[in-house]
């Protein structure tokens, strides 16, 4: 059954009344209104995607029908709203690579952390990858003064306390403004195929747990996540300790999810982490039990054998095992990516910091 065939009395309350014109003046009343959706949903199901949209004009009457008071009628609409103004200004470069910096807004700009967020953002610019950072000052700052106006988005948050757009970003048409956290957050980790950290922070330490909560919970596409410090500096691996000690030493985490992430004090090395994730490794789709990784290059019978041996302890129990196949029936929406190799497995999705080292195992095929 299509998405689209659900998209009728199931979503939308059906209504007799036909024959009177339609009176919306009634809360309590909403039968006029339901009879005139259920014509919308009609012709949105003759639109492509057009039953995704009847749903959110479903659940948007369901608010009405559930007495949800003004202020969480203003919060649903001003998320929906920022949402779809950032996707919009996202769509134009869906296919480009973007890195998110993080940081603290209060670092100097002769600060030795700066200079390496200016110089990460050079680094990647020029490898056309494009940088998104909070749009203020200190370490975001830096991001776009490095890689440079063009290749910059910035997603801008409104505090009760000012906070003014960094001069690189400011009027640019890809800076975002937005009210809430949330809808910021989501933006940032759904634009980004990298997360890169440097000093900060309550904010900083927040999206960086939060990244790498969601990428070991298998809630994120797996991507690169690298903390940055000063030379010789000690704020990472000061933060290293605590980990190990406090979470690593009670059994709150695994040792193997320490491969979700790499610390450095070079910024050469911290480019190298981010671009070599993608040396052979493009993308995962998960279908049912099935995880499918596209990749540049497939492992020859030999690797593949390997795989299979070194990695058979993230293979769900009753799963299908390692194959290489090309593009997959249900990926035939994705045209650009159909003369890929796939791997396919039947991932327990779980064991993420192995699934990492699977495909840090893949880009070293690549020559």
């Amino acid at each position: 059954m299509k998405e689209s065939d659900t998209t009728d009395s199931s979503i939308i309350e059906q209504s007799q009344e036909t024959a009177e014109p339609p009176n919306f003046a009634s809360r309590a009343d909403l039968t006029a209104v339901h009879a005139a959706a259920n014509a919308l949903v009609e012709m949105l199901k003759k639109i492509d995607d057009g039953d995704l949209v009847a749903e959110l004009i479903a659940n948007s009457l369901k608010l009405l029908r559930d007495g949800s008071n003004r202020g969480d009628l203003k919060l649903v609409n001003r998320s929906f709203k920022e949402l779809r103004y950032a996707l919009k200004i996202f769509a134009p470069y869906r296919d480009v690579r973007k890195v998110s910096i993080f940081g603290s807004a209060r670092t100097p700009i002769d600060d030795p952390d700066y200079l390496a967020a200016a110089e990460f953002g050079k680094k990647m610019a020029a490898l056309r990858w494009m940088v998104i950072t909070g749009a203020g000052g200190g370490i975001m700052a830096a991001g776009h003064g490095g890689a440079g106006r063009d290749p910059s988005f910035g997603l801008s948050i409104r505090l009760p306390f000012e906070q003014k757009t960094n001069e690189f970003i400011a009027d640019d048409p890809k800076l975002i403004n937005f009210k809430y956290f949330f809808t910021r957050k989501l933006m940032f980790l759904r634009s980004s195929h990298a997360v890169v950290l440097f000093p900060g922070g309550f904010g900083t330490m927040d999206e960086g747990f939060e990244v790498l909560t969601l990428i070991q919970t298998g809630k994120s596409t797996p991507m690169p996540i690298v903390m940055v410090d000063r030379p010789g500096g000690r704020f990472w691996t000061a933060w290293q300790e605590y980990v190990e000690q406090h979470l690593l030493d009670r059994k709150l985490i695994s040792p193997e999810d320490f491969h979700l992430y790499k610390i450095t004090d070079s910024v050469d090395v911290a480019v190298q982490e981010v671009v070599n994730f993608y040396k052979n490794f493009h993308s995962v789709r998960y279908y049912r039990d099935d995880v499918i990784m596209r990749l540049h290059k497939a492992p020859n019978e030999s690797q593949l054998n390997e795989i299979r041996a070194n990695f058979k302890d993230i293979i769900l129990k009753g799963g299908s095992d390692f194959r290489v196949t090309a593009a997959l029936p249900v990926e035939a929406s994705e045209e650009p990516l159909a003369a890929m190799p796939r791997l396919v497995f039947g991932f327990n999705k779980k064991d993420q910091g192995r699934f990492r080292v699977l495909i840090d195992y893949l880009n070293g095929i690549v020559g």
